[in-house]
């Protein structure tokens, strides 16, 4: 063992992982594993690790949290080191640390909201959901984001569980969220405010929406908001029978929609299909959306050309993300994502996760995109002597700056836990320097 209980000798590996979300951690999990000599540094520029984990999953859905328990005891292993902030580009660039490293590998994620290109979606007022996620979860980018909640009506656009998630966010009450890490900020926003209506729009029917049964059935089980769907956009009971798994489930949970009325609560949440947005409304502010009807034929959405006009004064597009592009690194502006041949970009370069695939599948889906890329360096690349963490620590005490490790990280988490309300897990810290200076102490 050598500084810092990382591995030494001619024959070690030394990989740096950028971004220290699951993809990062699957990575370096697998990449540590097996018998061969490995050390890995993985890097994030906030000084909290496990990405979406934190700042993505719904505040009120902490058991899929737990999944953070796995990421720490990767965290455990002596040749596995968390380097929190420290910023690709502001501190470092790739260039030195593939100077430093064997392999480097992108596990950025995909933080950049689709754009959804069409009129007025530069209004104050549309708000993508990676930022409004982001908002409501405590992420130090956009703790100062202030959406203007002090509207009647919200239109969520998509038809995935980001959707279902902004949508019961905003729909629960204070105390349905008591158990939440729901950052304080937005819980004082959200529970003041006047929304009535809230609108959830999909371009396509409910046989293609991509929600989950299990978030779409807690749209039927909220204190002070009743779900509605209109019946006639459902199937008829002939191919309802047809259905099988999530979509069967699904279905169910919309026929119990389509059975509410709109008086049973004071909220109203609709989700409504075959929805196309054209437009977005407003002077300065936005005050609509005009929407097409549509129909699915042969798979494709074809606009009707009967439109409508749906005042909104918050709209909130869940249509996708895309990778931050980095400064030499092969981008493919189409999909959104690093250009690669199975997670390789270049020799000693790799990407793993939604920087490799594009943001789809679960959690679980990136465990074998990081063990398939985990495998693919381990036979490709070999020890070369590089300086690696050592190299990487002579960076930061030269430049001054002030790392956080998984250790101090425990401070930050401890103060967090130490001051949250009653019931819930935790009072998360919104500030880096608060959260740096806390870790120093």
């Amino acid at each position: 063992m050598g500084k810092n209980g990382a591995l030494n000798g001619p024959d070690t590996l030394n990989v740096a992982v950028i971004g220290a979300g699951p993809a990062g951690y699957y990575t370096a999990e697998a990449l540590t594993g097996t018998d061969q000599s490995v050390n890995v540094d993985i890097i994030d520029r906030l000084p909290t690790p496990f990405g979406l984990i934190r700042a993505g999953v719904a505040p009120d859905h902490q058991s899929i949290k737990n999944v953070s328990r796995r990421y720490e005891a990767t965290n455990q292993r002596d040749n596995v080191r968390f380097v929190g902030n420290l910023s690709l580009g502001r501190d470092i660039t790739l260039t030195e640390l593939r100077e430093l490293y064997d392999a480097v590998v992108l596990a950025t994620g995909a933080g950049k909201d689709r754009p959804l290109r069409i009129e007025g979606e530069d209004l104050h007022g549309v708000i993508g959901s990676g930022a409004f996620v982001g908002w409501y979860n405590a992420h130090p980018d956009y703790k100062d984001l202030q959406p203007d909640l002090r509207v009647a009506s919200v239109a969520v656009i998509g038809n995935g569980n980001v959707a279902v998630d902004v949508a019961r966010v905003l729909a629960k009450t204070a105390s349905e969220m008591s158990s939440s890490d729901l950052a304080d900020h937005a819980a004082n926003s959200i529970h003041g405010s006047p929304i009535k209506d809230i609108y959830i729009l999909g371009r396509r029917g409910p046989l293609e929406a991509s929600f989950t049964p299990k978030e779409l059935g807690e749209l039927n089980r909220l204190e002070n908001c009743v779900a509605l769907v209109d019946g006639s956009q459902l199937p008829d009971e002939a191919t309802g029978e047809t259905l099988a798994g999530a979509a069967k489930k699904n279905m169910a949970a919309l026929r119990t929609m389509a059975a509410n009325t709109p008086d049973m609560k004071p909220v109203r949440l609709h989700l409504q299909f075959y929805r196309r947005p054209m437009a977005i409304l407003g002077e300065k502010c936005v005050c609509g959306i005009r929407l097409e009807e549509t129909r699915v034929e042969d798979g494709k959405c074809i606009g009707t050309g009967v439109t409508e006009v749906l005042p909104a004064g918050l709209i909130v597009p869940c249509i996708g993300y895309r990778t931050s592009p980095i400064p030499d690194v092969p981008y493919s502006e189409r999909y959104g994502h690093f250009e690669n041949e199975d997670g390789r970009i270049d020799d000693g370069l790799y990407c793993v996760g939604w920087a490799k695939r594009g943001p789809t599948g679960t959690i679980g889906t990136n465990k074998p995109d990081g063990v398939e890329v985990a495998q693919k360096i381990l036979s490709e690349v070999h020890a070369s002597g590089k300086a690696g963490r050592a190299g990487l620590d002579h960076v930061v005490k030269e430049r001054d700056l002030h790392i956080v490790t998984f250790q101090t990280w425990k401070k930050i988490e401890a103060s967090e836990e130490a001051s949250a309300a009653a019931g819930a897990p935790r009072k998360k810290l919104v500030d880096v320097n608060e959260m740096v200076r806390i870790a120093e102490s």
